[in-house]
């Protein structure tokens, strides 16, 4: 995890975004790129091969002009910093920047103040965990000192979701975390009885070759569950596997109260299954 790309578009909530990159980069001594997608429009790229060129120039110009500004900041400082610059309008493409660049892990900022599965529909964060081969880490308000101290991982505890889990417990090794798997039990068609869970718990543990506890929670939604689990536990991130193309959305059954949806601002990461 010493690779970090952080997409900006010069909001506060990148700025989130980019000092909690700064804590982790200097915590593993790491490089953090910083990228700025321009978004020039096609009508500008449509003229004359000069003006396009002196137009290119004149936004490349104010790009790096504002960029300097927006970096410089104190909590930057003995950090290794690139920034990147490019013409692209679709978010997908900052996974190609993630491969160019070798990246381990990109760091979004997002208001988010619609629940978790809203989160990742129709935005450019949902865009980028689409696309992302590398964990996303979405962080949605400042956090002058970032600590991950309880990490909760939601699975559905299927062999698919395998190293996705080792990924998370990598990553929670980093910091010296605990790793909380938790499996969230839902009324209705999706509801397993005690020998159920029993079974899918010991082909889990199978599948990831050692012993680790599942925490088994009881819920109105999977969405609402993880919450609520997380929240019994004073976790400071959320994991959760996602298909990537297939949007993270599929994930959940439920929904939740507007006002655990407006007041939820803990850091979700997904990892790609």
């Amino acid at each position: 995890m010493k690779q970090i790309l952080v997409p900006v578009d010069f909001s506060d909530c990148s700025e989130y975004a980019l000092e909690v990159a700064a804590q982790l980069a200097r915590k593993l001594n790491g490089v953090i790129t910083i990228f700025h997608m321009m978004g020039v429009s096609e009508a500008v790229l449509a003229k004359s091969e000069l003006h396009e060129q002196e137009e290119a120039r004149y936004y490349m110009k104010l790009a790096k002009e504002k960029l300097k500004r927006y970096t410089d900041k104190a909590y930057l400082m003995g950090i290794p910093v690139k920034t990147i610059i490019q013409n692209y309008k679709v978010f997908e493409e900052i996974n190609k920047v993630a491969h160019e660049q070798q990246i381990d892990l990109i760091i979004m900022g997002s208001h988010g103040a619609s629940g978790l599965s809203r989160l990742f529909v129709g935005s450019n964060t949902e865009k980028v965990v689409r696309s992302a081969e590398v964990p996303v880490l979405v962080i949605k308000k400042p956090h002058h000192d970032f600590k991950i101290e309880n990490v909760v991982f939601a699975c559905n505890l299927k062999a698919e979701s395998h190293k996705a889990f080792q990924k998370a417990l990598d990553f929670s090794n980093l910091f010296g975390a605990e790793l909380h798997l938790v499996y969230i039990n839902t009324e209705g068609s999706n509801f397993l009885n005690s020998r159920q869970i029993a079974e899918k718990v010991a082909d889990f543990s199978t599948i990831i070759g050692h012993s680790h506890t599942v925490n088994l929670y009881h819920d109105f939604s999977v969405e609402q569950g993880i919450f609520n689990f997380a929240g019994s536990i004073s976790a400071n991130l959320i994991v959760i596997p996602t298909h990537g193309r297939k949007g993270i959305a599929h994930f959940f059954k439920g929904s939740i109260g507007e006002k655990m949806a407006n007041t939820i601002k803990m850091p979700i990461m997904t990892i790609k299954l």
